[in-house]
């Protein structure tokens, strides 16, 4: 960073893991720099504070990243970037040094030497941040939700999201960083999820090709007796860390088989000291994890925790920001350096209460549930509440040291969230804002908050607030729900579950394909598909998500031609249910709820259906003792209503909704779990907006060449955007605009429908011709449409790939086709139009693929060419909020 008066100061060096050529926000990474000699360091540091001073940044911040040769220390600048980057955050969080914040006070004239450090309230901004422990940043990936893509990881970035972890060495960094990706690791290796190769030359090719797993196939690289000199010759990854791993990989070995207590004290501080988390030890010692927490707390190994103090505890800490780290006295004697005590501020005397973040970004779990937990800390600070938050995910708000009154950057796993329950004795405990990471830890917690362990450690008295981890298990499990529907006479699609081939063609039989498949307790639609026979079912039942899931694939009856329906609603613990918001999908029932863009109010469900969807919703509610948010999903058939799910936690549309009705519905349901009722809060009604909100999807597909575009049951986005005006259309077109779509207002457009959909689409052809644009359709589209009235030259065929040329990526290559609508068959996997939408999503053609979709686009364009689009502030449509 750079000031006016010429000041720079250093704040972070982070080091890529990976060798050069894998781009860095799909590296793992490391700070401080680990494998640099001081000489090279002060070197690249001399480098920065030129280059930016001779680009000119004359306030704020800049990335500079350099290449450097270990053979022979050549330094090559690759890139500078004069502006706050995506590695900002992760120095910010790695150091305790709000990059952008002083960025900012920098630009209006401030000096780095009159801002003050807000965690020291002593020192000014510069002074260089000093680490005295390591950051390590993992990416997360997605390649799951893309088949066909290459997971070869390149300079094209391709991770979805990345987990921070903090320890006092690398070693126990890294693993603690691996475990926080919620990706099933406990750690570095022993765990269960080693792949095994057939060979050493199939292992000796995974381990020369950048993918996300290869830094665990050094794992196996150890067990087939390679060097580290050998597997630094392959992959290129660092002598030092090697010889890291090699540490790790040797201290598990040498438990491995061992009884539990058997090992003592010094030898299993050791171990914690290195990252190992319980879950690892269990594994090696084949017992439990509780066997595990309890024989390491008789031995008096409880983890300590030390503060982010920006100065290597040089001064004191005063906004608490805080990582786990094991050093004992029980292990070394009371004697010990006053620095290997724990350094958890004393208690305030508030009522205190620990929210769960949501952990890592990932499709399915983003942004939206961190929105929730940052309002949650916000509001119970503001009503005289002590926050603690925990989470792992450097990139959102919830994670910044002023959010809460106590941070902890820690794992969200049973072992480490225990930890920290046991340091903070908190009154409650939030689980329902972070999404699935904290749900699937309520139960367990539940279990551990009551035995005679927790009343031991002091949390007697601690709760989970808000909605029951009963209630929660009883909306998951498939049996339960079923009989709450049953007694409130909520309709729902056939279903069934299976464990086994078996069973599950026994139960799509019964309910007759087209069935959706899904396994149980899964967040983001994740092996969510629609199959059409046996043949798929039994490929779908050996799939991995299904085979390495523990609970029943989920089996319901495909809803062909309905309209999907989304409903947040908050409710008391006095039993009062008022509903937040009801949005109407765009795209039919089968795709994705988080894919799909949506509009509040809604337009087109019948005023029967609503009557239905408003009593049920309320009524389930109040059976589940719903306390705080919850999001119901309805699939609406003419004027039949059927339950599709029901959430009793925060959904990811709370934002959207929030801002589409101007009431903070986080903020209250934080009340709610909190004691508060809806009378107190005033929120007494369903709020209707005069305005219309729409949600649109935002879709990586360009990132992953080879990906079909098609939507589907599983869930893609990787974020969403908001467009907001008086009239549908109006509001659909900025939504698709703000997702980064330039919608035509002339030019030829490209239609290409499946049998069930052509008639629909007759009309959609016919609004568009008398727009003025000119339609170019396939064969058998151009025939119907030809047969139903419409006639060239306002019609033109257009020829499939197979038919010769020019065919349609002929056309798309040219730019004759300003918006491309293509629906596929819906009882086939449509690999062969794959190409072709290819095509049109790398030439940046907007792509329309549901009869719905194309809908609203023609409403959208004709608002377009009658009137101008206008904007207004966000406070205009919400006035007295």
């Amino acid at each position: 960073m750079r000031d006016g008066a010429d000041n720079v100061v250093i704040v972070c060096s982070i080091e890529n893991i990976d060798p050069m050529g894998v781009h860095t926000g799909d590296s793992i990474t490391v700070a401080p720099t680990l494998t640099l000699t001081d000489k090279e360091y002060q070197r690249l540091r001399d480098m920065s504070i030129a280059i930016i001073r001779e680009i000119g940044v004359d306030t704020g911040g800049s990335n500079i990243q350099f290449a450097v040769n270990p053979d022979n220390g050549d330094v090559i600048v690759i890139e500078m970037n004069p502006r706050v980057s995506r590695s900002s955050a992760l120095a910010s969080k790695a150091t305790g040094f709000p990059i952008a914040k002083l960025a900012a006070k920098l630009s209006v004239g401030l000096s780095l030497a009159d801002i003050q450090n807000d965690i020291t309230l002593k020192t000014p901004a510069s002074f260089e941040p000093t680490l005295d422990y390591i950051v390590t940043k993992v990416p997360r990936f997605a390649f799951e939700k893309f088949p066909g893509a290459s997971s070869v990881l390149s300079t094209q970035m391709k991770a979805v999201g990345e987990a921070m972890a903090i320890g006092r060495t690398f070693r126990e960094s890294i693993q603690k960083c691996f475990r926080s990706l919620e990706t099933g690791r406990a750690g570095w290796g022993f765990d269960s999820k080693k792949k095994e190769f057939p060979t050493k030359e199939d292992l000796m090719a995974a381990l020369r090709i950048p993918t996300p797993e290869r830094i665990f196939y050094i794992f196996n690289a150890f067990e087939l007796g390679l060097t580290v000199e050998e597997i630094y010759d392959i992959s290129r990854y660092d002598p030092w860390v090697l010889h890291n791993l090699r540490s790790i990989y040797d201290t598990g070995m040498g438990l491995q088989g061992r009884l539990l207590e058997e090992i003592g004290a010094e030898e299993l501080f050791e171990m914690k000291s290195m990252g190992f988390s319980d879950v690892q030890i269990a594994e090696l010692c084949n017992v439990s994890e509780t066997e595990v927490r309890q024989r390491r707390k008789a031995l008096g190994l409880k983890p300590v925790y030390k503060t982010v103090d920006t100065c290597a505890s040089e001064f004191e800490a005063y906004t608490p920001y805080l990582y786990s780290t094991y050093e004992s006295t029980s292990v070394w004697g009371e004697d010990i350096a006053a620095g290997f005590s724990s350094e958890v501020p004393p208690p305030s005397g508030k009522n205190k209460v620990v929210i769960l973040g949501g952990g890592p970004n990932r499709i399915g779990q983003g942004i939206e549930f961190d929105y929730c937990c940052v309002h949650a800390c916000f509001e119970l600070r503001e009503q005289g509440f002590e926050t603690v938050m925990i989470n792992s995910n450097p990139e959102t708000v919830s994670t910044d040291y002023d959010t809460s009154d106590r941070l902890y950057f820690e794992p969200l796993t049973l072992e480490d969230v225990v930890a920290v329950l046991e340091a903070e004795q908190p009154d409650g405990i939030i689980v329902q804002f972070g999404g699935q990471t904290p749900l699937k830890l309520a139960v367990p917690l539940q279990r551990y908050l009551a035995s005679d362990e927790a009343k031991e450690a002091g949390l007697g008295h601690t709760k989970i607030l808000g909605t029951s981890p009963d209630s929660i298990d009883a909306a998951e499990d498939r049996d339960r729900f079923a009989a709450i529907l049953d007694e409130l006479g909520i309709r729902q699609p056939a279903n069934g579950l299976a464990t086994s081939m078996a069973e599950a063609k026994d139960a799509a039989d019964r309910i007759g394909y087209p069935v959706v498949v899904r396994p149980s307790y899964v967040l983001g639609g994740r092996g969510m598909e629609i199959v059409y026979d046996e043949e798929e079912l039994a490929k779908y039942m050996t799939a991995d998500v299904v085979v390495e899931s523990e609970h029943p694939v989920l089996i319901d009856r495909f809803l062909t031609n309905a309209t999907e329906v989304d409903v947040d609603a908050l409710a008391d613990s006095e039993g009062n249910v008022v509903i937040g918001g009801i949005m109407e999908h765009i795209e039919e029932a089968g795709i994705h709820s988080g894919d799909s863009a949506c509009s509040l109010p809604t337009v087109s469900i019948s005023y029967n259906a609503m009557v239905t969807i408003r009593g049920w919703s309320v009524a389930l509610a109040k059976r589940l003792k719903v306390v705080g948010l919850m999001n119901i999903q309805w699939a609406v058939q003419g004027e039949d209503v059927y339950i599709l799910e029901a959430n009793p936690r925060a959904s990811r549309t709370v934002p959207f909704v929030s801002k589409a009705i101007g009431k903070p519905l986080a903020k209250l349901a934080s009340r709610l779990m909190a004691g508060s009722t809806l009378d107190e809060l005033d929120f007494k009604t369903e709020i209707i907006p005069r305005h219309i909100a729409v949600k649109e999807a935002v879709l990586p597909f360009s990132k992953f060449q080879g990906a079909d575009i098609i939507l589907s049951p599983e869930m893609r986005s990787t974020g969403e955007v908001m467009g907001i005006d008086t009239s549908f259309g109006a509001a659909f077109y900025k939504a698709q605009i703000a997702a980064g779509l330039s919608l035509p207002t002339e030019g030829s457009i490209f239609m290409s429908a499946n049998d069930r959909d052509k008639p629909a689409c007759l009309n959609i052809a016919k609004d568009f011709l008398d727009m003025g644009y000119k339609i170019l359709a396939t064969r058998g589209t151009f025939s119907f449409l030809v047969k139903n009235g419409l006639n060239p030259p306002e019609v033109e065929m257009v020829l499939k790939v197979h038919e010769g040329r020019p065919h349609v990526i002929d056309s798309l290559k040219s730019h004759n086709i300003s918006l491309f609508i293509m629906t596929p068959a819906s009882d086939e996997h449509p690999s062969s139009g794959r190409e072709v939408r290819r095509t049109a999503v790398m030439n940046k053609i907007p792509v329309v693929t549901t009869v719905s979709g194309a809908r609203a686009t023609a409403q959208a364009l004709r608002l377009l060419k009658s009137q101008p689009v206008e904007v207004q502030a966000m406070q205009d449509y919400h006035p007295s909020s």
